[in-house]
């Protein structure tokens, strides 16, 4: 038992003749492709990349399949897949323990670049995002501005054909994989506090930026904060105008927050928790089965709506709300999936937390549950707090009204 819910790949209303071939099509070559170590990297991932070595592998070979980057248009480099064999893929993958990729580039920034770069940018950095030379990291969040980005404060001051860059980025994922990163500054202030910010990208290399690592609560290093002390970074590197960054930052915040958390990712941890439930056995409190059952339940929902926004090319409700609605769902239901875990394999989980080494991989099964459930409380804060997509939802809503 995987935790997974059947989709019956006969049915008109939920797919089509087609799907039982592309599946097995699938399954042949993660058969082949996938090896026992690159499982194992990806049965152990705790946060939002699995290790970055396995990524890098992953990466390459899925590349050289033609499967980087399902969900662009085929003419940049994409798959030409419907929407329903990206979401078959990524479900597999999850079945599978394929590893989870380092992929802000894949994810956000080349949508980006495809709609709202210029040719050179289009000509520079795609060919690298797909084929993985380039990991990208993200610049958004400073000490004063997290999901209220308004506030950022990191100064960019135009000097002939460069800007120059001061101030810092905090909870910056992957920035000490990352060999670049997009991010906004602020290049003049306005009457509102959305004006005046730009949206840059940057080498990691440069001149003047350093990066601190911040410990997670496992005690596993993915979080970073980021330092510019006057760093120079080419006017060419601005993505839309001077000032305008908020609009691009809204755009990528869109596409990011329509698959930030996937129903594959969560279906990740709901089989984990399935298997430490067929652990316990018949001592399983009766409470903590029913509560399974209805994670599994709200998971098909999550799929069934994830479906549907894949299928419409755009979140099914309104574009405003639809990516922070999936945001929404998915990162909660991912950390109430890891809790119930959590639960079902207490106390025994419960070990010294100074002395877990989570890159590890001699800890057992109750030990990285626990591990599991510390790395997912950031869930509900990057990428946009709840709180902050509860606003956006009420606001549109309160707009309709």
């Amino acid at each position: 038992m995987d935790g997974s819910l059947p989709i019956d790949l006969r049915s008109s209303a939920t797919g089509d003749a087609d799907d039982g071939a592309f599946v097995a099509e699938v399954r042949a070559f993660l058969a082949k492709a996938l090896t026992l170590d690159l499982r194992e990297a990806g049965r152990l991932a705790l946060g939002t990349h699995a290790d970055i070595e396995a990524c890098k592998i992953w990466h390459r070979r899925l590349h050289r399949r033609g499967w980087i980057a399902p969900a662009w248009p085929a003419a940049w480099g994409g798959t030409g897949w419907s929407p329903r064999q990206r979401f078959l893929f990524d479900r597999e993958c999850a079945r599978n323990d394929a590893p989870i990729l380092f992929a802000g580039g894949l994810r956000s920034l080349g949508p980006l670049l495809i709609e709202m770069g210029t040719p050179e940018q289009r000509a520079c950095y795609i060919p690298a995002i797909l084929s993985g030379e380039d990991l990208w990291c993200q610049g958004f969040s400073e000490p004063g501005a997290g999901s209220d980005l308004a506030a950022i404060s990191t100064r960019a001051v135009r000097d002939g054909d460069d800007y120059v860059i001061n101030g810092s980025k905090i909870w910056t994922t992957g920035a000490h994989f990352a060999n670049r990163m997009f991010a906004i500054v602020r290049t003049a202030e306005g009457e509102k506090r959305q004006q005046g910010l730009t949206f840059l990208l940057i080498d990691m290399d440069s001149p003047g930026l350093t990066v601190a690592p911040i410990p997670g609560l496992a005690g596993e290093h993915e979080f970073n904060q980021v330092y510019f002390d006057d760093v120079r970074v080419p006017v060419a590197n601005r993505i839309g105008s001077e000032n305008d960054g908020w609009s691009v930052a809204k755009r990528l915040m869109q596409l990011a927050r329509s698959n930030n958390t996937p129903a594959a990712l969560v279906r990740r941890v709901l089989r984990r928790t399935v298997e430490a439930a067929a652990r316990v056995g018949d001592d399983l409190e009766p409470g903590i089965t029913r509560r399974l059952a209805g994670l599994r339940i709200e998971l098909e929902a999550f799929e069934g709506l994830e479906l549907a926004a894949l299928a419409a090319g755009r979140p099914p409700i309104a574009d405003a709300t639809g990516p922070s609605m999936l945001k929404l769902i998915g990162s909660e239901l991912h950390q109430r999936v890891a809790e119930l875990a959590l639960e079902i394999a207490a106390p025994g989980a419960v070990g010294a937390l100074g002395a877990l080494g989570v890159a590890d991989t001699d800890h057992d099964d109750r030990t990285r549950v626990l591990a599991k459930h510390l790395a997912v409380r950031a869930a509900t804060i990057y990428s946009g707090s709840s709180e902050a997509q509860r606003n956006v939802i009420a606001r549109a809503i309160l707009g309709r009204a």
